[in-house]
């Protein structure tokens, strides 16, 4: 059983250190002290809570429902996360977005970043339909128009 830091715990799980040592002081989280006094956290309690945070983080704020936000959207594919990442480079932009433990990456135009102002630490859902992949921001502003976008490897 191997054991990490609260810092390193936090960044696993993809939370600030701040927000884990709150968990792990409110009793949301199972540690193991040092002889020094130390938070450790072994990995079957980081297992545990990333498979309860599942689609999202704790105390990270669902968006509404689907429907009412997207407007209909037909896809149905819907991956709820935050943005890590925006790089703006000529026509095109580089849109990655932290979906639990995992990062996706999709290229969409720069006239989209600017409309739907996306921007590092925005709530956003990744829209995948077959080998596209579409952005849209959560629904805290109006989206006008989804835009599409090719899947990087």
């Amino acid at each position: 059983m191997a054991l990490v830091t609260v810092r390193a715990a936090a960044e696993r799980v993809g939370v600030g250190y701040s927000t884990f040592k709150r968990w792990v002081h409110q009793g949301l989280v199972r540690t193991t002290r040092t002889e020094g006094g130390h938070h450790r956290v072994a990995d079957a309690e980081i297992e545990r809570l990333l498979a309860k945070q599942q689609p999202e983080a704790p105390g990270r704020r669902r968006p509404p429902a689907d429907e009412e936000a997207l407007g209909g959207l037909s896809a149905r594919n819907r991956l709820h996360g935050y943005i890590e990442e925006v790089r703006v480079d000529g026509l095109l932009a580089q849109v990655r977005l932290r979906v639990g433990t995992q990062s996706l990456t999709a290229v969409i135009t720069a006239d989209a970043v600017r409309t739907l102002r996306l921007k590092r630490g925005d709530d956003a859902i990744a829209i995948v339909k077959s080998t596209e992949v579409m952005i849209a921001k959560a629904p805290a502003d109006a989206i006008r128009a989804t835009p599409k976008a090719r899947t990087r490897s």
